[in-house]
């Protein structure tokens, strides 16, 4: 490898120059990044509503050792509980050794989706047309969505009170 100039010294001195960080990163490290980017496309495919996703996140807290709030009489330091609430909350706690008087750590985080929601009643006709009234979230723009194939994921509460999970 050829000796670098003076000038060529300087502007390593001088100059802001980054690298990609696959140029530093080891094979091995590689792997485990794409291996976990797997596991999250899965989850994601799997999660494409707030209700989908805390029942994923349910499961995979089961798999990691967290129980229902319901199934203790009584908690200890180190318990691992959840709580599902209406099924679109989902709480994770991890009991502490401390008294809650010392202070807790709370980590938040928002499960929410790019979609068009059917409001009540939402079909209506104009000029031979059969339209749905939709409300969007997620800073889409309803013209955006004319040209990409749409699922349909949802619940379904019957007057009995019975709920029918729908996903087309």
């Amino acid at each position: 490898m050829p000796e670098k100039t003076q000038g060529e010294e300087l502007r390593e001195k001088l100059f802001n120059c980054k690298k990609n960080g696959w140029e530093t990163t080891s094979e091995e490290e590689g792997s485990r990044v794409f291996k976990y980017c797997e596991g999250y496309i899965n989850f994601l495919n799997k999660s494409k509503t707030e209700r989908e996703i805390v029942k994923n996140a349910t499961e995979m807290a089961r798999e990691k050792g967290f129980k229902c709030i319901c199934e203790y009489e009584s908690l200890k330091p180190g318990d691992k509980v959840y709580y599902v609430n209406r099924d679109k909350n989902l709480f994770l706690v991890v009991i502490g050794k401390e008294n809650i008087e010392n202070g807790i750590n709370i980590i938040g985080s928002h499960a929410d989706s790019p979609r068009l929601d059917l409001k009540p009643n939402p079909i209506y006709e104009d000029k031979g047309f059969a339209y749905f009234k939709t409300h969007y979230y997620g800073g889409i723009k309803k013209y955006q969505w004319t040209t990409i194939p749409l699922s349909i994921h949802g619940v379904i509460v019957k007057t009995n009170g019975e709920k029918i999970e729908v996903n087309i």
